[in-house]
C-alpha cells in the first residue's frame, strides 16, 4: 500500500505543485508554454500533464524507496534535493535529447527548481498519507 500513496503523492505534487510553480512562471512570463498542457502524446493519446504526472507517480515510487526511512530534516531535505536533481538529469541527458529539445542554463535551472519544489510535494503529501490516525 506505501508504493501505491508514494505514486499517489508523486501524481498530485506533478498537478499541484510543479504544474503550480510552472504556472506562475507562465504568468511572470518566464516560460513561454501554458501550464497543464492537454495536447495528446503518443503512444495512447493521453494529455501530456497526464503523461507527466504519471511519471512523476514513478517518480515519488523512486523518492520514497530512496528516502522513506528517513525523519525530521533530512526527510524533507532530501525530498527538495533527490526530486530536484533526479529527475532534471534524466530529463535534461535522455529526454530533451530524444525529443530534440534544446538544453540550455536556463532548462537546467528551471528544471531544478520546478522538479525540486515537485519532491517538496511528494514529501508533503506522503507525510499526509503515512500519518497514523488514533
Amino acid at each position: 500500500m506505501v508504493w501505491f500513496k508514494a505514486f499517489v503523492s508523486g501524481f498530485l505534487a506533478t498537478l499541484v505543485f510543479h504544474q503550480g510553480l510552472f504556472a506562475l512562471f507562465y504568468l511572470g512570463g518566464m516560460v513561454p508554454m501554458a501550464p497543464f498542457n492537454m495536447t495528446p502524446v503518443p503512444p495512447l493519446g493521453v494529455p501530456a500533464v497526464v503523461s507527466l504526472a504519471f511519471f512523476g507517480g514513478l517518480w515519488g515510487i523512486v523518492l520514497w524507496a530512496l528516502l522513506g526511512r528517513m525523519a525530521g530534516v533530512k526527510f524533507w531535505l532530501g525530498h527538495v534535493i533527490v526530486g530536484a536533481i533526479g529527475p532534471t538529469a534524466v530529463a535534461m541527458l535522455v529526454v530533451f535529447p530524444i525529443k530534440d529539445l534544446d538544453v540550455s542554463a536556463q532548462t537546467w535551472v528551471g528544471g531544478l527548481l520546478l522538479n525540486g519544489f515537485w519532491g517538496l510535494g511528494v514529501a508533503i503529501f506522503m507525510h499526509f498519507l503515512q500519518r497514523k490516525k488514533g
